[in-house]
């Protein structure tokens, strides 16, 4: 399915000059995987990386960890995070190593620079070397490795892909997408871990599903996999700074909507969004919540978030205020080293009824 790959661009200007074109793939689907809206190929098979994380966290809700250790909702928000190696982010990840009667030597994720440029100025001042804690990842794996130990198996391999807990991990994330077993392909993610893919409505399917779950969670009648993905959910909302950190895109976009969403990052230019039901769903032609995934086609991180809030904009899920609030990210000005805007970013896509 092709929605449009001739009108479904981003495009960058310098003055009167067209210097890129970044080719956007976006699609919108209700929770029961229906798409609604689209453009370019809402089928793209797309490495979720990091926007896989919410589905992931599931796994680890159901091996009984979060329980057994005593892990609260700022712990799962930080499972769910991409962060950016904040003081908070760090010391709420060793929290968690320390619940789960492990450390840090057990981590199989690598240091690297933080996503934060004002923590790696901080790093480079102290002539600090960050380690596997200092991961954007680690509040996943200290969440994984917790889950492994839940489940009896072994902590030292628990980052391969045919460790007992991986193989949970993947039979929840393809059944959250809608697909049947072994219906995803799989890779190793920068941070060490197997990443799913699969065709970009499947990923629009899941966010659709967590954001359902927020919404029925509280029934008596919900199941426990539907409290589950409620809990998520809320976790994600209520701490978004934990999920990425000082004017990051994901705290900045969940503190805006209040609750009414969450967005989750995955490395090279993919991006979920899960909204709860709403008058805007529902004008969208949904019975409930909805989910969106955005995948650009370079990988160009600045322009998926420019992408995203354009899509909650065309759709008016986003009001005037809150566009205003995401400005900066919606049409990112270009600026040379002295600080003069030489270039400015412009939509040239829309998205389809499907």
């Amino acid at each position: 399915m092709t929605v449009s790959t001739t009108n479904n661009y981003v495009v960058t200007n310098r003055g009167s000059v067209i210097e890129n074109r970044h080719q956007v793939h976006a699609v919108v689907t209700d929770a029961t995987g229906r798409i609604l809206y689209g453009v370019g190929n809402p089928k793209r098979i797309t490495l979720a990386r990091s926007a896989a994380k919410p589905a992931q966290v599931l796994a680890i809700l159901q091996t009984g960890a979060v329980e057994q250790f005593g892990f609260d909702e700022e712990d799962l928000a930080l499972m769910c995070a991409s962060h950016s190696s904040e003081d908070h982010h760090i010391a709420r990840a060793r929290g968690m190593l320390a619940k789960a009667l492990l450390d840090e030597g057990d981590l199989r994720c690598g240091g690297h620079p933080a996503i934060s440029e004002a923590v790696n100025r901080t790093w480079i001042k102290h002539d600090f070397i960050p380690t596997g804690i200092c991961n954007n990842c680690s509040g996943k794996h200290a969440g994984m490795l917790a889950g492994a130990k839940a489940i009896g198996a072994p902590t030292a391999d628990y980052h391969q892909a045919d460790h007992p807990f991986q193989r949970q991990v993947k039979d929840v994330v393809e059944e959250l997408a809608g697909l049947e077993q072994d219906g995803a392909q799989w890779a190793i993610d920068g941070c060490n871990l197997p990443a799913p893919a699969f065709a970009l409505h499947h990923l629009a399917r899941i966010y659709a599903r967590i954001a359902h779950a927020a919404d029925c969670a509280a029934s008596v009648s919900a199941s426990t996999q539907t409290q589950a993905l409620g809990r998520i959910f809320h976790a994600m909302a209520q701490y978004p700074a934990l999920v990425g950190g000082t004017g990051r895109f994901c705290t900045e976009l969940m503190e805006t909507f209040a609750g009414a969403l969450i967005g989750k990052v995955g490395a090279d230019g993919c991006y979920a969004v899960g909204l709860r039901a709403s008058d805007q769903t529902r004008r969208l032609g949904a019975d409930g919540a909805i989910g969106i995934a955005v995948k650009i086609e370079d990988g160009n991180l600045d322009i998926l978030y420019a992408a995203v809030v354009e899509i909650l904009g065309q759709f008016q899920i986003a009001a005037p205020d809150q566009l205003q609030r995401l400005a900066a990210f919606h049409r990112p000005q270009i600026r040379n080293t002295a600080g003069v805007v030489t270039g400015q970013t412009s939509h040239q896509f829309q998205m389809l009824s499907v």
